[in-house]
């Protein structure tokens, strides 16, 4: 088991965003979390990523080892990675530099030798900025690899934000909304780039997605959120005909048939 997450919680106030929740997640496994707006699907990856920590009672494993309450760097330097709903790119900087700095922790040389500039520093350099264009041009985005990222185009940011995640060579990538706001044309590109990384990598992927087509055609395991409460968990075909997930998006039962046609539609 790549991931183990037990009876994670966290409240803000008198809310249980997230309620004794259990997450194991399967090395090379693509697991979709859904759930209404509200449900805690992005206070659950916060709580995975260090960005929250658990309240007591709470554990999560990570490749063996326990990482219970590390910090958001240490958790990253475990293989973890993500992306956010709202991308947080540093527009003022190029395509390229935005991937040096996710990948900077890879870096071979200390700080000391980047002062003095010594020779091992500057084919360390001329190292990292290969093997990040050569990521940019896995996703496509190697043509504008000296533009600003600000001047990116909505799809292409989305690129980005996961070249970037991917820089920090993960073992498990979290993709919160990598599909917000594109077209059904670039939902389609997005997801063929994320599969053909998971493949090259040989990823761990968790992608919590409103596209619940995304999801039902892409996962191996789907995780149902509603309330903070973990309510479904199953194959894509048996969460279809799960009447909990159809009243947790609508509030009313339906008929399998249309059940069926709203979670493929």
């Amino acid at each position: 088991m790549l991931l183990e997450v037990t009876g994670f919680s966290k409240h803000f106030g008198g809310l249980a965003a997230v309620s004794n929740v259990d997450l194991n997640v399967e090395e090379g496994e693509i697991r979709g979390i859904i759930g209404p707006n509200g449900s805690g699907k992005s206070t659950l990856f916060n709580l995975i990523s260090g960005v929250y920590r658990p309240e007591p009672g709470g554990t999560m494993y990570f490749d063996g080892e326990n990482v219970t309450n590390l910090p958001p760097h240490e958790i990253a330097s475990r293989g973890i990675s993500r992306t956010f709903q709202m991308l947080r790119i540093f527009s003022q900087m190029t395509v390229l530099e935005n991937l040096l700095v996710g990948h900077q922790r890879h870096t071979r040389y200390g700080i000391l030798s980047a002062i003095v500039g010594t020779p091992a520093v500057w084919a360390e350099e001329r190292r990292m900025r290969a093997e990040m264009m050569d990521l940019l041009a896995f996703i496509g985005l190697a043509d504008y690899a000296t533009m600003p990222a600000g001047e990116l185009s909505g799809g292409q940011r989305r690129l980005l934000a996961l070249g970037r995640a991917m820089a920090m060579r993960p073992k498990l990538l979290m993709l919160d909304e990598p599909a917000a706001g594109l077209s059904p044309l670039n939902v389609d590109k997005l997801l063929e780039t994320v599969l053909s990384l998971k493949e090259r990598f040989g990823l761990t992927l968790i992608i919590i997605e409103h596209i619940l087509k995304v999801v039902m055609d892409t996962c191996d395991l789907v995780t149902v959120l509603e309330h903070g409460e973990k309510i479904a968990e199953g194959t894509p075909a048996e969460i279809k005909d799960d009447h909990h997930v159809i009243e947790a998006y609508l509030g009313k039962e339906m008929k399998d048939a249309d059940v069926r046609a709203f979670l493929r539609g």
